[in-house]
C-alpha cells in the first residue's frame, strides 16, 4: 500500500468519515444533566511486514478507531468507551450510569486553546519501501554473518486523535511513527545467541545503521569470557540503560509523590519536605521532556493541555514532578501537560514523554576504551528495578572488557544493585544517544555495581 492509500479524512477534525459525531456527544450529555463532558476519538492504521528465517513472511493491516466519553453529572465522573460505530444515546446512558458508582470530584478540563488544529507529524511510507529496508537490512548481517537466522518487523503506524470538550475547546492531530525490530539467532553447538534491537523514526528508517548494530555484537560474541566477581564498573548500552531511567520516570511521577510512593516525595498528599532542590542523582545528569523533538513529539497531552519543554533533573538537581489536572490539582503545583490515557478506556494519569538524558561527548568505542575492567550489559532478562530501585537481573547479551579492550561474550551471569546509588556514581554519559521507546538515552558508565558470573567455557 502507497503512502497515497492511507483512508480519507475530514479536513476539519483529521478523523476519518463515518466516525461518530463528538459535538453530538457533548450536546446530548448536557441535555441528560451533565456539567461537563468531553470526546476523545482515536484512530489508527498499521501495515506491519513482517520477515522470518530471513524471508519475507507477511504483510498486514491493522485499522481501529475508538470513542471516550468522559463525563460529570452530580459532580461524579462516568467514562464511556466505544469502539467502531455505536448508538451515541446508548454511550450517553452508559457513562451516566457508571458516574453514579464514583465519588464526586473536582471537575478538570482543559479551556479553548489559541490554537487548536496543529500540523500533522511525520509522513506515511509504502510498503514496498518497507519491504526494501527490511531485506538490505538482512542482508548487510548475512553478508558478514551467513549463518544467522534473522526475524524482522517494519512498520508505519499512523494515528489521528481529536479531542473536544464542554468548554469550547477542539484539538486534533495526525501522527505517523516508522519503527523496525531486528533480530539474528546464532547457534553454534550447545551455544545459543539472540541478538535485538530496534529503531523509531518519524520520515525516515536506516536498515544499515540497525543492521550494522546487530553485526557489532554477533562480532563480539566470537567468543565467550570469564567473568570476575565483585563490585565493578558496568557500562550500559544505550538499549539496556531505559532500565535505569524507568526508576527515575516513576520517581518523578507526581501521583507517585502524591502517594508518598516516590523515594523523593514529601508528605503523603502535599510537597511539602520533598527532594525538590535536592541533588538526587549525579552532578553530570540533566533530565527534560522536550515535547518537539524526536518520533513521539506530540503537542497536547490526552487532557487538551499544551506540553512543553520542562527540567526534571538539572545538573542531578531535582527541579519538578510531572502531573495531570487532577494530580496537579491535589498537589497545588497545576497541570505540567502530562495527563495521558494508558488505554481508551482509562482516565488519564500522569505520563512521562519524550524524556531526553542530555548525553556526553565520547562514543560507545571511547567509553569501551576507557574501561579498566568491566561489563558492558546490552540485553538482559526478566523485569528492571521498581520505584525502590533496588534490581538484580540476569544478563541476556553481555560482554567482558580488560584494558579497553572487549575480549568475549559472558555467560552466566547477574548484576545487582540499586538505581538510585548508581546514579550518583556515574562515570562518563555517551555521545551516542538514541530513542528507546519515548525515552532519548546514551550509553552510561556507572560504578559500584555488585557483578556475579562464571569463567567462560
Amino acid at each position: 500500500m502507497g503512502a497515497a492509500e492511507w483512508p480519507e479524512v475530514s479536513a476539519t477534525n483529521g478523523i476519518a468519515t463515518g466516525a461518530i459525531e463528538p459535538e453530538q456527544l457533548l450536546d446530548l450529555a448536557q441535555r441528560a444533566g451533565a456539567e461537563a463532558a468531553e470526546v476523545y476519538q482515536s484512530q489508527s492504521l498499521s501495515r506491519p511486514v513482517s520477515f522470518e528465517a530471513n524471508r519475507l513472511k507477511q504483510i498486514e493491516s491493522a485499522q481501529a478507531a475508538g470513542t471516550a466519553l468522559r463525563l460529570w453529572k452530580n459532580g461524579r465522573p462516568g467514562l464511556a468507551v466505544a469502539y467502531g460505530p455505536v448508538d451515541a444515546q446508548a454511550l450517553v446512558e452508559r457513562a451516566i450510569a457508571l458516574s453514579t458508582l464514583n465519588d464526586p470530584e473536582a471537575i478538570e478540563l482543559a479551556d479553548s486553546a489559541a490554537a487548536d488544529q496543529y500540523p500533522d507529524l511525520g509522513q506515511a511510507i509504502a510498503v514496498e519501501q518497507l519491504i526494501e529496508w527490511g531485506k538490505s537490512a538482512i542482508a548487510h548481517i548475512r553478508d558478514r554473518h551467513p549463518d544467522v537466522l534473522c526475524s524482522a518487523e517494519w512498520e508505519a503506524d499512523v494515528e489521528t486523535t481529536r479531542l473536544v470538550n464542554s468548554r469550547g475547546l477542539d484539538c486534533g492531530y495526525s501522527d505517523t511513527t516508522l519503527g523496525c525490530y531486528l533480530s539474528a539467532e546464532w547457534v553454534r553447538g550447545d551455544d545459543f545467541l539472540y541478538v535485538a534491537d530496534g529503531q523509531t523514526q518519524r520520515d525516515q528508517l536506516d536498515p544499515i545503521a540497525i543492521a550494522q548494530q546487530v553485526v557489532q555484537r554477533l562480532d563480539w560474541s566470537r567468543q565467550n569470557a570469564a567473568t570476575l566477581t565483585g563490585r565493578l564498573p558496568v557500562l550500559f548500552t544505550a538499549k539496556a540503560a531505559d532500565m535505569l531511567w524507568g526508576t527515575i520516570q516513576a520517581a518523578l511521577n507526581g501521583k507517585q509523590a502524591l502517594e508518598g510512593a516516590s523515594p523523593w516525595g514529601g508528605q503523603t498528599g502535599k510537597l511539602e519536605g520533598s527532594r525538590l532542590g535536592d541533588r538526587v542523582l549525579d552532578g553530570g545528569v540533566t533530565l527534560s521532556q522536550q515535547p518537539d523533538e524526536g518520533p513521539y513529539s506530540c503537542p497536547f497531552d490526552d487532557e487538551g493541555t499544551a506540553t512543553r519543554a520542562i527540567d526534571f533533573v538539572k545538573d542531578g538537581v531535582l527541579q519538578s514532578f510531572y502531573a495531570d489536572r487532577k494530580t496537579g490539582h491535589r498537589l497545588g503545583m497545576g497541570t505540567t501537560g502530562n495527563g495521558f490515557r494508558p488505554g481508551l478506556g482509562s482516565y488519564p494519569a500522569p505520563g512521562l514523554f519524550n524524556m531526553v538524558i542530555t548525553p556526553g561527548q565520547d562514543s560507545l568505542e571511547q567509553l569501551i576504551a576507557n574501561l579498566p575492567s568491566g561489563l558492558i550489559i546490552d540485553q538482559m532478562l526478566g523485569g528492571g528495578a521498581g520505584i525502590s530501585g533496588d534490581f538484580s537481573v540476569n544478563i541476556d547479551l553481555g560482554f567482558w572488557v580488560e584494558q579497553g579492550q572487549i575480549v568475549g561474550r559472558v555467560k552466566d551471569t547477574m548484576v545487582a544493585g540499586n538505581v538510585y546509588a548508581a546514579l550518583k556514581q556515574v562515570v562518563a554519559l555517551g555521545g551516542d544517544a538514541e530513542w528507546n521507546g519515548s525515552c532519548y538515552t546514551p550509553s552510561i558508565v556507572v560504578d559500584g555495581l555488585s557483578i556475579t558470573g562464571r569463567s567462560g567455557d
